[in-house]
């Protein structure tokens, strides 16, 4: 759906609307919460100290005197003080300033005197607000397809969610299996919403599912070949269930996305290729499909590196920044996510040639012109 001039304007004004009045009820909605929340309205610096270790890594520790007025509980109105101490690096701690929104824990009431704890930021409007810039985005420049694929996202979360209580209740005992399927219905759901139950949505899906199949299965028997040599479960930190499958499960999502997008991308273009020129061969559109999947696969392989190294960046420099060398470094935060990356490489490089053959042995009968509109 295409927004004409006169739809445009008025959707967008609703739109600035309904930001503004998310902006004014999450401002003002200490009410609704449970915890103590109050408002900083004064700062003293009481005290600095500056710290060092022995790898000659220095910050400053400062002390803060807040003065914060309560916003619900039965104390609503009322004021007291609180302390509060912070980093220069920020780290494990924050720097408060006037007007901002905190939440305190042990909060009570002594000879008439209150006494808390701070316990961080009330965050709720950055993330509404958030939501709202992505939802608008969507809706005002993709109209239908916009809400289709807030749709997708939506159903998608909730599934991942039942999925992660399935699992623990199932106390990981099936978790490749949960995983699996969820993998599948995602593609599904993904697929269905935006492209509609049409042929070339069973070509991205029939090309996803392989794709995603056989380069986690090439993962796995590398994983079982090679004895887990350089592979550190290890560094999957606070995991309280068996590493290897829920590191598969993490390998077979992340794939899932990748190979999904080129798939879409190959089969959108393939299909207005044949919509445009109706008398292109089998021969002619499976070649259009390498040269898009060529095209495709640097940037994207690239964008996988880039977000691997944007989560990997802060706890690698900790590691680097207390003494220890690259090798255990990249051993200990690197390992992993740089296989993932390649298992995901392996999936969009098998995705090309399947989904172009696919969509020519398809779109190349001439039988699809019932789906062109």
């Amino acid at each position: 759906m295409r927004l004409n001039a006169k739809q445009w304007w008025p959707l967008l004004v609703m739109t600035l609307v309904i930001g503004g009045l998310v902006f004014l009820f999450t401002s003002h909605d200490a009410a609704v919460y449970s915890r103590p929340v109050a408002v900083v309205t004064k700062v003293e610096q009481t005290g600095r100290q500056k710290q060092s270790d022995q790898f000659k890594n220095t910050d400053e520790m400062y002390e803060q005197r807040l003065t914060v007025r309560l916003l619900n509980t039965k104390y609503r109105g009322r004021t007291l003080t609180v302390s509060n101490h912070y980093t220069v690096s920020e780290t494990m701690s924050l720097k408060y300033r006037v007007g901002n929104q905190v939440c305190l824990n042990q909060l009570s009431a002594k000879h008439g005197r209150l006494s808390a704890t701070v316990n961080g930021l009330k965050r709720d409007t950055v993330l509404a607000m958030l939501l709202w810039l992505a939802i608008a985005m969507l809706v005002l420049m993709m109209g239908r397809a916009g809400l289709r694929a807030l749709a997708s996202l939506v159903a998608n979360t909730a599934l991942f969610m039942l999925a992660i209580q399935i699992d623990l209740k199932w106390q990981g005992s099936g978790i490749l299996l949960i995983f699996s399927l969820l993998a599948f219905v995602f593609t599904v759901i993904s697929l269905l919403l935006v492209m509609g139950p049409t042929k070339k949505m069973a070509a991205a899906l029939l090309a996803t599912v392989v794709a995603t199949s056989v380069s986690v299965t090439i993962s796995w028997f590398l994983i079982e070949a090679s004895h887990e040599r350089g592979i550190y479960f290890e560094s999957m930190m606070y995991v309280t269930q068996v590493q290897r499958p829920l590191y598969i499960a993490e390998t077979l999502l992340g794939s899932l996305g990748a190979v999904m997008d080129v798939a879409s991308d190959i089969v959108a273009t393939l299909f207005e290729i044949k919509r445009l020129q109706p008398e292109i061969d089998r021969r002619q559109l499976l070649a259009a499909g390498r040269r898009v999947g060529r095209q495709v696969m640097g940037p994207l392989t690239n964008v996988l590196m880039l977000i691997f190294a944007a989560e990997m960046l802060t706890s690698s420099v900790l590691f680097l920044r207390n003494g220890n060398p690259w090798g255990y470094t990249f051993s200990m935060t690197m390992s992993l996510g740089i296989t993932q990356s390649l298992v995901c490489s392996i999936g969009i490089i098998l995705a090309i040639p399947l989904t172009s053959l696919l969509m020519a042995a398809m779109v190349g009968t001439g039988r699809w012109h019932h789906e062109y509109h």
